[in-house]
C-alpha cells in the first residue's frame, strides 16, 4: 500500500485494515469504485456493503476517500 498524507487520521487509517480483512489492495477497492455507474456517496457505501461483504465504516471510509481525491479534496 502507498503511504497517503492522511493516513494517520481520516478515511485511510482504516485502509491497513481493509487490506487485511478483505485481502484486496485499496487500489482495487478504488478500481471498483470508479468502474460503478453509481457516483452517491450512500449509494456507494450501500453497494460495497452489500456486493462486497464490507462492513459499513471501511465502505464509507474507502468511498469517503475516493470522492475527495475525485474532487481534488
Amino acid at each position: 500500500m502507498t503511504q497517503c498524507p492522511l493516513a494517520d487520521n481520516g478515511p485511510a487509517s482504516y485502509f491497513p485494515s481493509i487490506e487485511k480483512k478483505y485481502g484486496r489492495p485499496i487500489a482495487e477497492w478504488k478500481d471498483l469504485i470508479h468502474s460503478s455507474p453509481l457516483t452517491k456517496h450512500m449509494e456507494l457505501v450501500n453497494w460495497l456493503k452489500a456486493e462486497h461483504g464490507l462492513g459499513h465504516g471501511h465502505a464509507n471510509a474507502l468511498v469517503a476517500h475516493t470522492l475527495a481525491e475525485q474532487s481534488g479534496n
